[in-house]
């Protein structure tokens, strides 16, 4: 399927690895001309040297930086200029009981994941409305909905995110610009994998009866999506096929929110 995304110029946050990874691989089979981003320049290199072997002729550039320091981010937009497509997918998570969260943490988790996108936005969104051409897309989290009580702090940069993302689109209308968010559910991701051990030997499937029978019960698929999964709803909110989608949260979370809305 074309989604026409051919030529587009698409910055991904956080997309040397997991989603958005997956995300920026998806957008460079689609002919679109990405960028990459990682915290250093060794993990953008790498991931640009692979993305690269694997997708033919693809475009690809990428710029290394740290979404909690305001003067990277202030470097990295001034190199960008400007994008058809921002996908705000940077985002921290980490497991810790809510008495053991520190004020450093809670202010680190909100500056890397939501800031990130409020920043980024601000400096990319009036070039969009002036081209009438644009798309912003959050990627938020069920978390946002059913907060995770082993990270609330996590939980709370996510409901902020669909906050923004939704105040956003309201400002878009009657444009061509669209802002949404996608609500990914528990992701195979090399976080996740650490999260639960996958990484230390146990299986896929070990830890997905576990976390599946205590973590996310509600889960209607019972397993944990694959990070291509989610990349292609966020290809399909990207691009022009989806012009009538605006201010929308789509979910993505393998059933895991018991809402009919």
């Amino acid at each position: 399927m074309d989604l026409k995304l051919k030529d587009k110029r698409v910055l991904i946050t956080g997309s040397t690895k997991g989603i958005g990874y997956a995300t920026a691989k998806l957008f460079a089979e689609e002919g679109a001309h990405v960028i990459l981003n990682g915290r250093s320049e060794q993990s953008v290199k790498s991931a640009a040297s692979s993305l690269k072997k694997s997708v033919k002729g693809a475009m690809v550039t990428g710029i290394p930086c740290d979404f909690s320091n305001a003067v990277e981010v202030g470097k990295l937009i001034e190199e960008v200029q400007e994008v058809d497509i921002l996908v705000n997918n940077v985002g921290i998570f980490d497991p810790t009981e809510f008495l053991d969260i520190p004020d450093e943490d809670w202010q680190r988790f909100y500056d890397v994941n939501v800031m990130s996108g409020i920043r980024l936005s601000r400096a990319f969104l009036p070039k969009m409305m002036k081209k009438d051409w644009g798309r912003i897309i959050f990627i938020s989290s069920e978390s946002a909905i059913n907060i995770p009580v082993e990270m609330i702090h996590y939980g709370m940069t996510k409901t902020a995110q669909l906050a923004i993302s939704r105040g956003l689109a309201e400002t878009t209308k009657g444009t061509n610009v669209t802002v949404n968010s996608v609500l990914p559910g528990p992701t195979f991701s090399n976080g996740v994998k650490d999260m639960t051990g996958v990484s230390d030997g146990k299986s896929k499937k070990e830890v997905e009866n576990g976390f599946f029978k205590t973590e996310r019960p509600t889960s209607l698929i019972q397993r944990f999506a694959d990070p291509e999964e989610v990349a292609s709803m966020i290809a399909y909110v990207a691009s022009p096929l989806a012009s009538a989608t605006n201010g929308a949260a789509l979910r993505v979370d393998g059933g895991v929110i018991k809402t009919i809305y």
